[in-house]
């Protein structure tokens, strides 16, 4: 990959200058290429005109619009580093998050203002909305600019969803953008003509990468939704307005439980999975329906893309996450390359990021000595160069003295008729170490005895693998990308 890299917004517009690059739904407006780099351009004057320069870190609070963009692409002409904050978060919390990089600017949108100015004030940082300062900014214009941008500068921070403990400030560059788009553009066949959705949140990087940024750069179009709605989600999906579809499990699973499903051409439709495992009933249950989901997988870390199952061997593979793509490395820790086995998934390439902002240590503890990013996930190989993912190696428990991952026992509760989702978690036990609890959410209308779903687990399961616990939950708490939160499931449960 190149040391430098054109101006991503200012390229575009002078390839397709007319073409429309996102379809806003809470404004109806229709931005071109043309309009989105102008728009930058202004953006960047704005921020020069305060006083920014490169490196400093710009935050922005809001629920997903092209404004969002305007401001990415404003950042990386000026050098500036975009912050995209949680807006689920309070203001205590997005306190402990900013601190660790320091802010010179806030943007927030009217939905979040008093979020915006409680943090403002808590870390002394100026607030602008983009409603009317940035929008000001956008009516007045701004010289153009066309600077070469370096490859490797950071452009933007995104957080981890902090599962683990303290949020880390995962840096991205304009390179790993443009991994990204090569690794998940070949892997789906994006072209100038697709349409997308973008309606997961904008601090997560589905929200920007998957795939509203490849799609932007390859000259198609994206719709804007403020967030998931399915409301307003259906009706682009039946009307074949989008035919370039990404979602996590939790989407797949409020589909699919709409009763207009079945008006959805889903065969017409490319769709793509990840953030976690989509649940082997509900790959059926689409695939009833002519929709091939697509397991992937990636990381913060990794720009995202590094694996997607091909269409052709979706059926074959179930649970796989496919082979990896064109721009990454990959090594399982332990095992030869090439051969099959299980180990840690390690991954090298141009689309993983250079480190943790202003976190040496974090970012030493992740890479290995010669420079591969250690996922902490435990990977399996087959024969067929085919990937599977096999669990958190944090998640991994110890019953009796044999290893347990969650993630094979989940996929058995999963298959149960009565059970939509599941999370499974080792807890202390005086006898044994740590058994399994599970926390099953309910199809609509079923109900659930423990001792029937125990028996279900024990034809399928080694009897160490089998839950010694069962809590029925209405739903789970989350990240941003839709994982379960296990740490606050842990946290709330008592034994029986």
């Amino acid at each position: 990959m190149f040391d430098v890299i054109p101006d991503m917004a200012a390229k575009r517009a002078e390839l397709s200058p007319a073409d429309v690059a996102f379809h806003d739904t809470a404004t109806g407006r229709n931005w071109s290429f043309a309009a989105i780099n102008a728009a930058a351009d202004a953006v960047a004057a704005g921020f020069r005109a305060r006083g920014l320069v490169e490196g400093d870190r710009v935050a922005i609070l809001c629920h997903n619009r092209t404004e969002f963009f305007i401001t990415l692409f404003a950042c990386q002409k000026t050098g500036a580093i975009l912050c995209p904050l949680n807006w689920r978060q309070p203001v205590a919390e997005l306190v402990d998050t900013v601190e660790q990089v320091g802010l010179s600017l806030l943007l927030t949108d009217a939905d979040f203002a008093d979020t915006a100015h409680g943090l403002g004030q808590a870390i002394g940082a100026p607030v602008l909305t983009l409603e009317r300062d940035v929008a000001d900014w956008i009516t007045q214009g701004g010289a153009a600019l066309t600077a070469p941008i370096p490859a490797e500068r950071p452009w933007y921070l995104l957080f981890t969803s902090g599962t683990t403990g303290l949020p880390k400030s995962v840096i991205q560059t304009a390179r790993m953008a443009w991994a990204n788009t090569v690794n998940i553009g070949q892997a789906i066949d994006i072209t100038s003509k697709d349409r997308a959705a973008c309606f997961l949140p904008l601090f997560h990087t589905a929200g920007i990468n998957l795939y509203t940024l490849p799609i932007f750069l390859t000259g198609g179009c994206s719709t804007v939704l403020p967030k998931f709605d399915i409301e307003t989600i259906h009706p682009l999906l039946q009307s074949g307005q989008i035919n370039q579809f990404f979602a996590v499990p939790a989407v797949y699973q409020a589909l699919s439980l709409s009763p207009d499903i079945d008006q959805i051409d889903w065969s017409s439709i490319c769709c793509g999975c990840g953030g976690a495992p989509l649940p082997e009933p509900l790959i059926h249950f689409f695939a009833k329906r002519g929709a091939k989901v697509l397991n992937g997988m990636g990381m913060t870390e990794t720009g995202p893309t590094v694996f997607l199952m091909d269409s052709a061997h979706a059926a074959e593979k179930i649970g796989s996450v496919g082979k990896p793509q064109s721009l990454v490395e990959v090594r399982l820790d332990g095992v030869v390359v090439g051969a099959e086995g299980s180990g840690e998934l390690q991954l090298r390439g141009p689309g993983v990021t250079p480190g943790y902002y202003a976190n040496p240590s974090a970012t030493e503890k992740t890479f290995t000595e010669d420079g591969w990013l250690r996922t902490g996930d435990v990977a399996r190989r087959d024969a067929d160069g085919y990937y599977f993912i096999v669990d958190r190696i944090k998640d991994m428990f110890i019953s009796g003295g044999e290893n347990v991952y969650p993630a094979e026992v989940e996929r058995i509760l999963n298959a149960h008729p009565s059970i939509l989702e599941s999370a499974v978690l080792g807890v202390p036990d005086l006898k044994w170490g740590e058994t399994g609890a599970a926390f099953v959410m309910l199809r609509p209308g079923e109900t659930l005895e423990p001792e029937t779903l125990f028996d279900w687990c024990r034809e399928r399961l080694a009897g160490y693998k089998v839950p010694a616990h069962l809590r029925i939950v209405d739903d789970f708490p989350r990240t941003a990308a839709g994982k379960i939160r296990k740490p606050d499931l842990r946290e709330g449960f008592h034994s029986d």
